[in-house]
């Protein structure tokens, strides 16, 4: 490494924090927004997870960097962002482009997220709730992409968080860059 040059380092830090409660009735009685405020804010989770590390894919770095450059490309926002989980067990390889099991799931973005962390934190940060309806199988694998029409998977992580049958289970993906 020449001096004065630094290496990045992608970093991803997976917390899922897992409720008996449905979000939904929230979302239904306060509104979207409020709704999930009041749920996170208000309830406590029965088990909390943090997973580090995933696999950057090929198709993600593509999408970042046509986004970086000015290029036609569908953003990871709050309009199209999503966190999709599935029951695959197939090791992460950078050249996937989606969830790799028969049972998937995907969920839009939270009211306000991604959210892009303070300069100084080098983070986004991306969050989807799934209801009591939402996502019930066992959950081996989970990614973030870009939307449904011709999405770009950013990242994949195979690891068991175990079986969803009913509540809310909220999943947050930090990824930082250092």
């Amino acid at each position: 490494m020449t001096a004065g040059h630094e290496a990045v380092q992608w970093r991803c830090l997976t917390t899922v924090r897992k409720f008996e409660a449905d979000i939904e009735e929230y979302r239904r009685r306060h509104g979207q927004g409020e709704g999930e405020r009041l749920f996170a804010l208000e309830r406590r989770p029965f088990e909390e997870r943090v997973i580090e590390g995933n696999l950057l894919l090929q198709e993600g770095i593509q999408a970042l960097f046509t986004l970086l450059t000015g290029g036609s490309e569908t953003a990871f926002n709050n309009a199209n962002a999503r966190i999709g989980v599935g029951d695959g067990t197939a090791a992460a390889v950078d050249t996937q482009t989606d969830l790799q099991g028969s049972n998937k799931a995907y969920k839009a973005m939270d009211t306000s997220y991604p959210i892009v962390g303070a300069l100084a934190a080098k983070k986004v940060t991306f969050r989807a709730s799934f209801g009591s309806t939402e996502g019930n199988f066992a959950w081996q694998e989970w990614v973030v992409d870009n939307g449904a029409s011709a999405a770009k998977t950013l990242n994949r992580k195979v690891e068991s968080l175990g079986t969803k049958t009913t509540g809310t289970w909220m999943v947050t993906v930090d990824i930082s860059l250092a």
